[in-house]
């Protein structure tokens, strides 16, 4: 039994909450998100509040139970307040900045990165800090993802990029005689 499933989801004010025909629509004042649901979950909407319940007990219903109730939980947070996540440049010669619809990085190679930024996302670069936002949780994840994967911090001296909140472990080095 799914904990998170069985919860009853609340609808804010300024947001609308549909199912038709296997897709999910979720209005707010930032704006749409959409996503195609199977039929094993039902989804009701009484009002203000939407209930999931699994249409058979079989060990795939019960996983879906859950992933789909954290699915539409975060469809109606982002469509109310976006989702941001924050990248932290560090080292001597890394920069960064949006230039159209690309973020270009300057990270030590002998050439700039440039990355696409989804047309759903907005991204700033200021001084050695990224902040990525969006009402799709999941894309805001994957780019930040992304971009942190193109120069992973180092133990020794921490460079590259990292999450606001992420630790470096570092390494002690050489020592000498």
């Amino acid at each position: 039994m799914s904990r998170i499933g069985k919860k009853v989801i609340a609808i804010p004010e300024k947001t609308e909450v549909t199912f038709v025909g296997g897709v999910l629509t979720v209005k707010g004042p930032i704006g749409t998100l959409s996503r195609n649901l199977k039929s094993d979950i039902g989804i009701n909407i009484n009002g203000k509040e939407i209930t999931l319940t699994p249409k058979t007990t079989s060990i795939a219903d019960r996983a879906l139970w859950g992933t789909y109730a954290s699915h539409i939980m975060n469809m109606i947070a982002g469509v109310v307040t976006p989702f941001t996540k924050k990248l932290v440049i560090e080292g001597i010669g890394y920069k960064s900045e949006v230039k159209g619809e690309s973020l270009v990085l300057a990270l030590g190679f002998s050439h700039p990165v440039n990355v696409a930024i989804p047309k759903t996302l907005k991204v700033t670069a200021e001084k050695n800090v990224i902040t990525v936002s969006g009402m799709d949780k999941e894309v805001v994840g994957e780019f930040a993802a992304k971009v942190r994967a193109l120069k992973k911090p180092e133990p020794y001296k921490g460079k590259g990029i990292r999450g606001e909140f992420e630790v470096v472990k570092r390494k002690q080095g050489k020592k000498s005689a």
